[in-house]
């Protein structure tokens, strides 16, 4: 996710840009990095845009939004698609607030009233 978090907020970069992004106590090697990206490309979540000198320049395929769509359905699913054990713990653990949950209620609303998906 920090590769994909790089991508994201920066448009573009190098593996060597990636690999920098991290936290230095937890930072991998370049080829580290580099195998992962790679791999990344395999799965067409990454593409070379540019080569800057000796290095290639990478975008995101995905967006974060689509990223964060399918960790929460993968979330989901380890729960067997009940989404109650997952906002009990939010709730215990104080990350829900009242505006989330006015802003489900509304979105709930929302696809009711007129089959809208978000």
């Amino acid at each position: 996710m920090q590769i994909m978090e790089t991508l994201w907020t920066r448009g573009h970069a190098s593996i060597r840009e990636m690999q920098e992004a991290f936290p230095e106590k937890k930072r991998p090697g370049y080829t580290t990095v580099q195998k992962t990206v790679y791999r990344m490309e395999d799965k067409k979540v990454v593409r070379r845009v540019g080569k800057v000198g000796n290095f290639h320049m990478f975008e995101a395929v995905v967006s974060r939004e689509a990223s964060q769509r399918r960790l929460v359905d993968d979330l989901l699913a380890m729960f067997g698609g009940n989404s109650r054990p997952v906002v009990a713990h939010l709730i215990g653990a104080g990350k829900l607030t009242l505006d989330d949950v006015e802003f489900a209620e509304k979105a709930l609303r929302e696809i009711k009233q007129g089959g809208k998906e978000r």
